[in-house]
Formats: structure tokens, C-alpha cells, sequence
């Protein structure tokens, strides 16, 4: 996790996403179990980010030239990268929304 942090912008920018959410999500009025899923879906995007970063450490390993096949594999770990955010996101609406819409 240090070298990902050290070499990694996308991890040091959803590690900071994490630290900024997490405490407002343990402050929010709502239960454990939901405040347990808004910090987990933010940790699953750093998993995510990090298999995404070990596939393209690799495919650079093996070559630096083009090939369709290494694009086909950088861009399937970009895509769950953004499907996990897209996931965070989700949780993180559905369940602050409530308490937005109680908003004076």
C-alpha cells in the first residue's frame, strides 16, 4: 500500500476520498450497519484501484508496445474502477438522501 500511495495518484486521490467521507460517514445520524456500507464501499474502491494498478504494473512488465489485448485489459480494470465508484456512490446517496430530504 505505500509503493501504491508513492506511485499512484488514483489511489492517493480515493485514499483521500476515504479519509474526507469516512468521519462525516461515522457522524451521520444512521445506523452501524449503514455506516459500516458507506465505508466498506469506499474501501472496495481502493481494492479495486489496487488489482487495477497490479494489471497494468504487469501488462508494462511484459511490454511497453501497443497491443489490442493489453488496451482490452487496462481498460476492463479502468471500468471496475469506475463501476466500484459508481457503487460508492449509490450507497452513499441512497442512504444520506433521507436525511437530506429532512433538511429544513
Amino acid at each position: 500500500m505505500v509503493y501504491a500511495f508513492k506511485e499512484e495518484s488514483a489511489f492517493r486521490q480515493e485514499l483521500l476520498l476515504l479519509c474526507i467521507l469516512a468521519p462525516i460517514g461515522l457522524a451521520l445520524p444512521i445506523s452501524d450497519l449503514e455506516k459500516m456500507v458507506l465505508i466498506a464501499s469506499l474501501v472496495l474502491v481502493l481494492v479495486v484501484e489496487l488489482l487495477n494498478s497490479s494489471v497494468e504494473a504487469a501488462i508494462d512488465r511484459i511490454s511497453f508496445e501497443h497491443h489490442d489485448l493489453s488496451k482490452r485489459a487496462k481498460d476492463y480494470g479502468s471500468a471496475a474502477v469506475m463501476l466500484a465508484l459508481l457503487i460508492a456512490l449509490l450507497f452513499w446517496v441512497v442512504i444520506c438522501w433521507p436525511l437530506v430530504a429532512k433538511l429544513p
